[in-house]
């Protein structure tokens, strides 16, 4: 089994800051492709970024690439993002999620089986 735990969401204006984690537990092989996606309200999980559990390869779309950095703490077991110049159309949902590995690029969400509950993200103007 796999277990991802989100935290770091919060409320801050536009052109903030804010730093998100992703505690992983679980079976290795299935965390070997890591990733976040955003939801907006009424719309689908949109992919933001992605890392590979071994060697650190990251992978972006370029609405983020920018302003959006992923990386990881082996140690710690743990995946952030890195998320700067925030703007209001980031605000939503932000949720990590594992699979045994990276199919594609941009991946879909259902190239994922096991995900995280999510943490708020709400970026004001």
């Amino acid at each position: 089994q796999v277990q991802l735990v989100e935290s770091g969401g919060g409320s801050v204006q536009a052109g903030g800051s804010l730093r998100l984690s992703c505690a992983v537990s679980g079976n290795y092989i299935r965390t070997y492709c890591l990733a976040w996606f955003h939801q907006a309200p009424g719309k689908e999980r949109e992919y933001v970024a992605s890392i590979h559990n071994d060697g650190g390869a990251t992978h972006y779309p370029a609405s983020v690439k920018v302003r959006f950095t992923i990386s990881q703490d082996n140690a710690e077991n743990t995946v952030y993002l890195q998320m700067n110049s925030l703007k209001p159309e980031d605000t939503g949902m932000y949720y990590c999620a594992a699979a045994s590995r990276c199919l594609r690029f941009p991946p879909d969400a259902a190239d994922f089986p096991d995900w995280g509950q999510g943490t708020q993200v709400t970026v004001s103007s």
